[in-house]
């Protein structure tokens, strides 16, 4: 484990400690976990821009000229807008 010192704007502290105390969790474990998903977000997103450089139009193209031009089923519609 390592250890960080940060400091908080007061507010943003009691908003902390009041959101941990919700979950039952100490601000360590709520932080920790703060950071884990952002981390894996930003991580998704850059494997997903990797990804797609590695795509080739022509095939998406290809693959996407097989879907039938039908309407879609009344479950799969969207809301109004």
């Amino acid at each position: 484990m390592s250890n960080l010192n940060v400091q908080l704007p007061e507010s943003l502290y009691k908003d902390l400690q009041a959101l941990a105390l919700k979950d039952g969790i100490s601000i360590d474990q709520f932080i920790a976990t703060a950071v884990a998903e952002k981390l894996s977000a930003l991580m998704t997103e850059s494997y997903l821009e990797d990804l797609a450089k590695r795509g080739i139009r022509q095939k998406y193209d290809a693959v996407l000229a097989k879907v039938p031009d039908v309407e879609p089923e009344l479950y799969d519609e969207l809301p109004p807008a």
